[in-house]
């Protein structure tokens, strides 16, 4: 799951190498939050917050395959 959510941000942003993604489990849910670049924020939120639904939608897909339940969100940088 890591690895394909890390494969589609790092497609969207302009600074591949800054996408972090940590994953914790708790409670039977897999929490997946994203890191990226103040700069590339935007991208990964999209306009209205179309891109980061799109991307959740696609990673529930593979999740539901898996039996998996997941949450995803954006960490925020404090800066």
């Amino acid at each position: 799951m890591k690895d394909t959510l890390h494969f589609i941000v790092s497609a969207i942003v302009d600074n591949p190498d800054a996408v972090v993604i940590d994953e914790h489990d708790e409670d039977g849910i897999t929490n997946l939050v994203i890191t990226v670049a103040p700069e590339d924020m935007g991208k990964v939120i999209g306009k209205e917050g179309k891109v980061i639904r799109s991307i959740r939608n696609i990673m529930k897909i593979k999740a539901m395959k898996f039996n998996m339940r997941i949450k995803i969100s954006l960490a925020e940088n404090a800066s």
